[in-house]
């Protein structure tokens, strides 16, 4: 592998940090900073206000959807340039978070499977941050798997009549538009009978209600539709072919979960630098403290240099690996154990979660009571471990004893007591 840039990238690399450090929202440096995954703490300007604006700037230059083509409101660069932009907009790119799903899921899935003349209308105002996308995957009765869903679509002349629930939908209040897979057909195998559109999320009998978390942040919701008119135009793929178009998404979910490998390490150390711990202290100055912070720094300059490979790959015009799903897999347990280790380190008063009150503002707090979300998004532990083992390593796939079965007889817990 070869980690430097090559002639061409470097040029490259120096005209986004030159732009970054001229239009970037500088005023904002300290509380991005203390921005904790999941949680923009912004309070001298509304986040979503400054997410749009910082959004607006980097897509009237370019730079919102590098890798998108111009037409669809890109900037029409290469994989390496997207990755050389993601790693100089750093900090900013916390900004970025309402638009991470529109841009790194819903957009790609438009894109692949879309009208021409739908692309051209939709993509543009998503690069620019005029519209936010939410993704309507999840239900209470599937879990972790997709293709059990049941929110139901109809045929009814040239609309589909919708009726269900969806939940942990990540910024639906906010979204003008959402990616909804439904089941059309129960009569056949669970994925054969999914069929995917997108949605106005101001359709009447659309409805979504906050989930409040146990980090008292609401950016997940339920969602129901009852005879939410959906027209056949917003149709993205055949009926029937909804699990093919998921998968377009799902690649692309894990493959922009992965790409945000950042681990707070840097975070961490700091944190144990300052802390003091007693007798004027610093809880680095302890031997054990140290051998802790050593093994993080292992897992993540591991971490680091697994995404290397994808970006070395990319910079040579070739496909990148499994190494995706790695990253996504192991990031999200070595952030939540770095985070218990900072509030064991505070004793007690790691029990404070009031950002005025709690050290650090309460950051490694924020992260810990988030962290089990970052364990399930984007695919759950066992399902990224299911992957690799039967797409990587080629060991035998789990046994499935529904995989011939019409949906509609699979046996459920209601039809289990009616028996």
């Amino acid at each position: 592998m070869n980690f430097d840039d090559t002639p061409e990238e470097a040029v490259f690399r120096a005209k986004a940090r030159q732009w970054i450090a001229d239009n970037a929202p500088h005023e904002l440096d300290a509380e991005l900073r203390a921005s904790t995954e999941g949680k923009l703490r912004l309070t001298s300007v509304d986040p979503l206000v400054a997410a749009r604006d910082w959004q607006r700037r980097k897509s009237e230059a370019g730079w919102a959807t590098p890798h998108w083509p111009v037409e669809y409101g890109g900037g029409g660069l290469n994989s390496i340039q997207r990755v050389i932009w993601s790693e100089e907009e750093g900090l900013y790119a916390k900004l970025s978070q309402h638009f991470l799903i529109g841009v790194g899921m819903c957009g790609p899935t438009m894109m692949a499977w879309a009208s021409e003349g739908q692309k051209r209308e939709r993509l543009p105002k998503l690069s620019s941050g005029e519209e936010i996308w939410c993704q309507l995957f999840s239900e209470p009765a599937a879990g972790s798997d997709l293709a059990g869903i049941r929110t139901r679509a109809v045929r009814d002349g040239d609309d589909w009549v919708i009726n269900g629930q969806k939940i942990w939908t990540s910024y639906a209040r906010e979204a003008r538009w959402g990616l909804l897979i439904t089941r059309t057909d129960p009569t056949v195998a669970k994925h054969s009978g999914l069929t995917m559109f997108f949605l106005d999320m101001r359709s009447p009998g659309v409805e979504v209600r906050p989930i409040r978390q146990m980090n008292n942040e609401a950016s997940f919701n339920e969602v129901f539709f009852t005879d939410v008119r959906i027209p056949d135009a917003q149709r993205l793929g055949a009926p029937g072919q909804g699990w093919e178009v998921a998968l377009t998404t799902l690649m692309n979910e894990r493959a922009t979960l992965a790409g945000r490998v950042d681990t707070g390490f840097d975070e961490l150390l700091d944190f144990c630098e300052r802390l003091e711990t007693g007798s004027n202290r610093r809880a680095i100055d302890d031997a054990r403290v140290r051998s802790r912070l050593a093994q993080f720094a292992i897992r993540d300059s591991g971490l680091r240099f697994t995404a290397f490979r994808s970006i070395s790959a990319l910079s040579r015009g070739a496909q990148p690996g499994p190494e995706n799903s790695i990253g996504k897999l192991v990031s999200a347990v070595v952030e939540q154990d770095m985070a218990q280790f900072a509030l064991d380190l505070e004793g007690e008063a790691g029990l404070l979660a009031d950002p005025a009150l709690a050290s650090d503002r309460g950051r490694f707090q924020s992260i810990l009571l988030r962290s089990p979300s970052m364990r399930i998004a984007g695919g759950s532990d066992e399902i990224l471990r299911n992957i690799i083992a039967e797409r990587v390593l080629g060991l035998p796939a789990d046994i499935r004893a529904d995989k011939d079965v019409a949906f509609e007889d699979i046996p459920t817990a209601a039809t289990a007591q009616r028996g």
